[in-house]
C-alpha cells in the first residue's frame, strides 16, 4: 500500500509541485525562485520546472541531506509556510551537503521527482508518468479490499494527475542516474515525491 500511496502522491503532486514551490517563494517561504528556476507560464497554469542535467554526486548529496531536511520539515505544521529561522536551517543543511543553497537543493529534488514519477515501481524501468498513472488506476479499480470512498478519491486524484500531464524529462541522462539510485530515492523521498 505504501508503494501505491507513494506513486499516487507522486503522480498527483508532480503536476502541482512547481506551482506550490513558486507560491512558497513569492510568500517569502521556501525561497525556491531566487535564481528563477521556474519560467513564466500562461495564467492559470503552473510555471515550468527548471530542468537540469543530474549528476551522481547531486543525487548522493540529496540522499545524504534527506534525514536532516526531514528533521526540520517534519516539525512544520501542514500548510504553514516556514519562517526565516526555518529557512536559514534548511539553507544550512543544503550547504552542509554540497548545495549552493536550499533553492539549489530543491531544483535537484524537483528533477529527481520528475523522473521518479515515471518509473514503474515493479520493473524499476522508466515508462513515463502517464503509463505509471494508468497502471495505478488499473490497480485501484481492481482492488476489492479498498473502501469505496477511498477508491473514489484515489481514482479522482489519479485521473486529475493524468489530465495534468507532467512535463517530459528533457535531460534523458537523468533517467539513468535516477534509476541507478531508485531504491534509495524511493525510500528517502517516497513520502515527499511529492
Amino acid at each position: 500500500m505504501r508503494s501505491f500511496v507513494r506513486t499516487t502522491l507522486a503522480a498527483v503532486s508532480l503536476a502541482c509541485l512547481t506551482a506550490i514551490l513558486t507560491s512558497f517563494a513569492t510568500s517569502g517561504a521556501f525561497a525556491q525562485a531566487k535564481d528563477a528556476p521556474a519560467q513564466a507560464a500562461p495564467a492559470g497554469q503552473p510555471p515550468q520546472l527548471k530542468q537540469i542535467a543530474l549528476t551522481d554526486k547531486q543525487v548522493e548529496n540529496v540522499l545524504a541531506a534527506q534525514k536532516d531536511m526531514d528533521a526540520i520539515t517534519d516539525k512544520l505544521p501542514d500548510n504553514a509556510p516556514p519562517d526565516q529561522k526555518v529557512m536559514a536551517q534548511l539553507d544550512g543543511v543544503a550547504k552542509k551537503h554540497g548545495f549552493a543553497s536550499y533553492d539549489d537543493y530543491n531544483v535537484v529534488v524537483d528533477n529527481i521527482s520528475l523522473v521518479l514519477g515515471g518509473i514503474d515501481p515493479q520493473t524499476k524501468k522508466y515508462v513515463g508518468s502517464e503509463a505509471v498513472i494508468k497502471q495505478e488506476i488499473a490497480q485501484v479499480e481492481a482492488d476489492k479490499k479498498m473502501k469505496a470512498d477511498d477508491k473514489k478519491q484515489a481514482l479522482e486524484n489519479l485521473n486529475m494527475a493524468l489530465k495534468a500531464k507532467a512535463p517530459e524529462v528533457e535531460n534523458k541522462g537523468n533517467i539513468d542516474v535516477v534509476v541507478k539510485y531508485y531504491d534509495k530515492l524511493a525510500a528517502a523521498l517516497g513520502d515527499d515525491v511529492n
